[in-house]
């Protein structure tokens, strides 16, 4: 397992759903990580800026700032940077093909890894039905998960006194909704349909904030996660292999750690 004071350079890193904006994200773990991840392209695929929180509470920390100044200090180093727009940053769609601080904005891409596979990249809103087709359902969603990080904390803390580890209520809650439905499965499915068509071999994207990586469709399906609680990324290697990366399990002190922060998949 790497070390945590340890820099390591990969091919291409790939992080989603960060949402700058809201009360309740992971900014300074996300500062710990890219303070020791090097990588000769950053995708950022999607919902880095959360404009939906934005727009009814202004809220951007010096953290954020802090975030900001450490990407365009990797594009200045050298580091392509690609960010994908998502659905909470839509707003950026407007500028698809543009460059802003060496950053380039688009809606797609296809990147080819070390051993020469193309992997369509992409938020995934396009894909979700609730967002293409019911806005006002998406926004009600966002609320409710909004509300539900709020009492998280409270939740957490009487666990702490109690000696218990972290539960999210809106993972569980989520995860009991998706189930029932089977949401998260369509959303899956509709996307390797997509890469699929795309003429590709996998497909990176974000939106769920549910990191996985699998071939359950016939493709090789990668989602990276978010930086809302989970703290999970995605890298490709210089031999072409991709790793999922729970930098929480990672991060945490020997006793604390959960098992293997890393899951690799080729």
């Amino acid at each position: 397992m790497q070390e945590t004071g340890t820099v390591r350079h990969v091919r291409a890193l790939f992080i989603s759903d960060v949402h700058l904006g809201m009360q309740a994200i992971q900014v300074e773990e996300l500062l710990k990580f890219l303070a020791i991840h090097e990588a000769d392209t950053i995708y950022i695929v999607g919902d880095l800026i959360d404009g939906w929180r934005l727009q009814k509470e202004w809220n951007w920390p010096a953290e954020y700032d802090a975030l900001a100044n450490v990407l365009l200090g990797k594009a200045r180093a050298g580091a392509r940077i690609v960010y994908l727009a998502g659905n909470h940053d839509e707003f950026l769609r407007d500028y698809l093909g543009t460059y802003f601080g060496g950053v380039e904005i688009v809606d797609r891409m296809i990147h080819i890894t070390a051993d020469g596979k193309r992997y369509l990249v992409i938020h995934g809103d396009q894909f979700d039905v609730v967002v293409a087709n019911a806005k006002w359902l998406a926004h009600i969603g966002d609320w409710a998960y909004n509300f539900a990080l709020t009492i998280n904390a409270p939740i957490n803390w009487v666990r702490r006194r109690m000696g218990l580890s972290y539960w999210s209520l809106s993972a569980w809650a989520k995860q009991k909704v998706k189930s029932a439905v089977s949401v998260m499965g369509r959303f899956e499915e509709a996307l390797s349909l997509e890469a699929r068509n795309s003429k590709v071999e996998g497909v990176i994207c974000g939106h769920i904030h549910q990191a996985a990586m699998h071939h359950k469709f016939g493709i090789h399906y990668i989602n990276s996660g978010d930086w809302v609680e989970s703290c999970t990324a995605i890298v490709e290697g210089h031999d072409g292999a991709f790793e999922l990366i729970r930098w929480k399990d990672i991060s945490a002190p020997p006793r604390k750690r959960r098992g293997l922060g890393r899951l690799r998949a080729s």
